[in-house]
């Protein structure tokens, strides 16, 4: 009990949540929340319940991650639970772009800052440190949707991704690319960087680009249908909350 209480506690500081908003999360009545949270009441079952399953629902997704190679260096800042903001600098304008159709397509925040020495490095290191990101900001996974699939079309280009955060790294990857249109950004670090994200976030990863003429149009069908997916499979299953999605109970390989 004292540490589902500390839980309470700790959820509403991080969240900057004053005690009637805390208390309109949970369900409760803003004077019964404060006499839980200042030990005064013994939570019953239905009320313990309750607080069991919001828990999962407030806390914040958020990873930092700072990366800094003799290649590269890196500062990655992630918010699974965003509204699809993003401020990204990696000097590569394509780069940018695409990034950028990630983060708003899948409703994440993301603040990435990078520079290396050259456009392979950066492509490699930003996809470990989102991986790495995703990974910290999932936790223990518990309460995940955990697969997800996307369907995109971009003009002329129709490109699908689906997903499973498994603990399993491994990706399968048809990119049908032409090497056109893409202002210098090779086509093949897409499929370098998509490996190396699927790998960091131990996640399967199956993407595959159907049909197209245009490599920009294909590039960014690609990288909309991967924020579309992950914000379905990292999204909060209301009725498995607080468990892990696995008959192992284990997402770890």
């Amino acid at each position: 009990m004292k540490e589902l209480v500390e839980a309470l506690k700790e959820t509403q500081k991080n969240n900057g949540y004053t005690d009637q908003k805390m208390a309109e999360k949970i369900g409760l009545s803003r004077p019964y929340y404060n006499r839980i949270r200042i030990g005064n009441v013994i939570m019953g079952p239905l009320t313990r319940l309750k607080v069991i399953q919001a828990l999962p629902l407030l806390a914040i997704r958020l990873s930092t991650i700072k990366r800094e190679s003799k290649e590269t260096n890196i500062s990655l800042e992630l918010n699974l639970d965003g509204s699809g903001k993003w401020e990204i600098k990696t000097g590569i304008k394509m780069f940018d772009h695409l990034l950028s159709q990630f983060a708003q397509h899948g409703r994440f925040d993301l603040k990435l800052s990078a520079a290396g020495d050259d456009q392979h490095h950066v492509a490699e290191d930003v996809a470990i440190c989102l991986g790495k990101a995703l990974g910290e900001a999932l936790g223990e996974k518990r309460g995940i949707v955990r697969m997800g699939d996307a369907t995109v079309p971009m003009d002329d280009a129709l490109a699908v991704v689906a997903v499973d955060i498994s603990g399993r790294g491994y990706s399968v990857l048809e990119l049908p690319f032409s090497d056109n249109d893409m202002a210098g950004f090779p086509t093949d670090l897409i499929r370098h960087f998509l490996e190396s994200l699927a790998i960091e976030a131990r996640l399967n990863l199956h993407a595959r680009i159907l049909y197209g003429t245009n490599d920009h149009h294909k590039a960014e069908a690609i990288f909309k249908a991967l924020g579309r997916a992950l914000d379905m499979a990292t999204a909060i299953d209301q009725r498995i909350s607080g468990e892990l999605p696995s008959t192992k109970e284990l997402l770890e390989g």
